[in-house]
């Protein structure tokens, strides 16, 4: 078939509705209604003859030529915004749609340039579109490995083939309480230190406490394989994102680890505390991720110039 302006558009808003999960939830997104974003899809579907999804009751559910179409729209208009790029590059300018793919929390930590890499990039060009995703750690390397973003900030458990990485910085982590959990008063006691004899016993009663405790399980590479702590993991609690974690922590029911950047809110407020962090803690290396075969155009390499300046600093 003959691609035109109109296929494009068709093909967005296909590729918004697949990432969104559905019609219904690409409407922020999107900006239009459902009926509106249905009728597009349907007229995308005519265009190819092929059914490219299932919609009802039972949920949003791509066909296996709808997977296919997904895939084959990503890097038709990957080509398209690098073409654009390598026009503008030929005026000595910068433009086309800059996405980021990131970990969450990230924004509250001092030393992720992000924001002064963003504002750089826009002093060099004027007409750049930024669209950043917020993403479970795994999504950020899948969201790159598939086109879907130029670039990701975030960890890594394992690298994939077809991705680089390259070390920006290190999160610390601790295990925090909040109010309310048996620990907290017990870990003020600890830090404190003021009378041995009282000490003693409630170091005593922390190490029975803490052995109760139930943990949070985060799949943000705070699992218990990583960090081998030792302690309670019932998955009574599971978390995908910080803010997630933050929640359960606070409940006072559940003791769970965060980044330091992002507890400090609370622990500046008096309602978390770091329990015995001389032994509850680990670092994460946070990565700055790319396509080894997606970094040609212009656009590309000034965004991950500018990344790798701002943390260089």
């Amino acid at each position: 078939m003959q691609v035109q302006d109109v296929d494009l558009r068709l093909l967005r808003i296909f590729v918004a509705i697949v990432e969104c999960g559905g019609l219904s939830a690409a409407e922020s997104r999107l900006n239009i209604g459902r009926s509106t974003i249905s009728s597009h899809l349907s007229d995308l579907e005519v265009r190819l003859g092929l059914k490219l999804c299932k919609r009802g009751r039972s949920g949003f559910e791509l066909t296996e030529p709808g997977r296919v179409t997904y895939q084959a729209s990503l890097e038709l208009l990957q080509q398209c915004e690098a073409f654009a790029s390598t026009v503008a590059s030929s005026k000595n300018e910068l433009s086309g749609r800059v996405t980021i793919a990131t970990i969450d929390t990230m924004v509250s930590d001092p030393r992720c340039g992000l924001a002064r890499a963003i504002s750089a990039l826009k002093a060099r060009g004027g007409n750049i579109q930024f669209d950043i995703h917020v993403c479970e750690a795994r999504e950020v390397e899948t969201s790159v490995v598939n086109g879907r973003s130029l670039v990701g900030l975030g960890v890594s458990r394992h690298q994939l083939r077809g991705l680089d990485y390259y070390p920006l910085h290190n999160e610390y982590n601790y295990l925090y309480c909040a109010q309310g959990h048996p620990l907290f008063d017990l870990v003020e006691s600890d830090q404190s230190k003021i009378e041995k004899d009282n000490f003693d016993r409630d170091s005593a009663e922390l190490e029975a406490l803490l052995a109760e405790a139930e943990v949070i399980t985060s799949n943000y590479l705070r699992d218990k394989e990583v960090r081998n702590d030792g302690l309670n993991y019932q998955n009574s609690a599971i978390a995908y994102h910080d803010e997630g974690i933050a929640h359960l922590i606070l409940s006072g029911e559940f003791i769970g680890y965060l980044p330091e950047h992002y507890a400090s809110y609370w622990v500046d407020k008096g309602m978390f505390r770091a329990i015995q962090p001389e032994i509850y803690a680990y670092q994460i290396p946070v990565m700055l991720i790319t396509s080894k075969s997606n970094t040609a155009s212009p656009l590309a390499e000034a965004l991950i110039e500018e990344i790798k300046r701002v943390h260089a600093s």
